[in-house]
């Protein structure tokens, strides 16, 4: 009451004099403001935690309760209404989930954001289909042309091998062949078959680029008719066949290389 008056009096006097107020009310303006926040502010600071613990008892406080962490709280106002639930702390497991869960989405994220940049790249460096045609065209002629030498290679072979052959028929009835022939054909034996393996090699290889080359078109096509970038998920290969060179064929023997024409050297 005292504090109503006093803000009263004070009001009436700042009306008579705007720039002196009473010094009596000066002095109690202060307190009565300070008890007004007070009983204002009272009632929505109450609160009181409530939860059923593990043996069924219900239990109260002004904080959280320690028994109830793994379990629902409720934060109840001053009149027992509920201002809002307080979930029950994770366990170690619930957490490592959590995280898990957190990491496979930022992962997914990324991926997204990484197939929308790639599509770009992707339309970007081949505006139509012509330009992705002679980017396939490139990246095959490299190998075609080593199947071609190779292949070669294999016809030469053959042809040395058949004057060793007919020299061997000599040595037919149970009589050893020289060590120099001997040697001769079983080096023309390595050099055909390491050829062939690098043609097998290098086919395989091209069945490889071109299917890779095959899904891109795929998504290419999609994206100049105006899929988003991205929309088609991640792009299979994570690089543009073509770009990447493939990976070296294992090193020839020497005498694949040179033929049956080098000289035979003995053990």
């Amino acid at each position: 009451m005292r504090c109503a008056a006093t803000l009263r009096r004070s009001a009436e006097v700042s009306r008579r004099h705007a720039a002196k107020p009473a010094a009596a009310s000066v002095r109690w303006l202060p307190l009565c403001l300070a008890a007004l926040l007070a009983s204002t502010a009272g009632p929505a600071a109450a609160a009181i935690y409530s939860c059923v613990d593990a043996s069924g008892k219900r239990l109260t406080s002004d904080r959280p309760i320690a028994e109830c962490s793994n379990r629902e709280q409720r934060l109840l106002n001053a009149d027992g209404s509920v201002r809002r639930i307080v979930t029950p702390d994770l366990t170690a497991d619930e957490r490592a989930e959590v995280e898990a869960a957190e990491r496979r989405a930022t992962l997914e994220r990324a991926a997204r954001q990484d197939a929308v940049r790639r599509d770009r790249n992707l339309v970007a460096r081949f505006p139509n289909e012509a330009a992705h045609r002679r980017a396939r065209e490139a990246a095959l002629a490299d190998l075609h042309k080593s199947v071609q030498i190779s292949m070669q290679r294999i016809a030469t072979l053959s042809r040395e091998r058949k004057p060793l052959l007919d020299e061997a028929e000599f040595y037919r009835n149970g009589r050893l062949l020289p060590l120099k022939l001997q040697q001769a054909i079983e080096a023309n034996d390595a050099g055909i078959a390491a050829q062939q393996s690098l043609v097998q090699n290098q086919q395989a290889e091209a069945q490889r680029i071109n299917a890779l080359f095959d899904v891109e078109l795929a998504r290419l096509r999609r994206l100049w008719a105006g899929a988003p970038p991205g929309s088609m998920g991640v792009l299979p290969g994570a690089t543009a066949p073509g770009v990447k060179p493939a990976a070296p064929s294992p090193a020839l023997p020497k005498d694949a290389v040179r033929g049956s024409d080098a000289p035979a050297g003995r053990p």
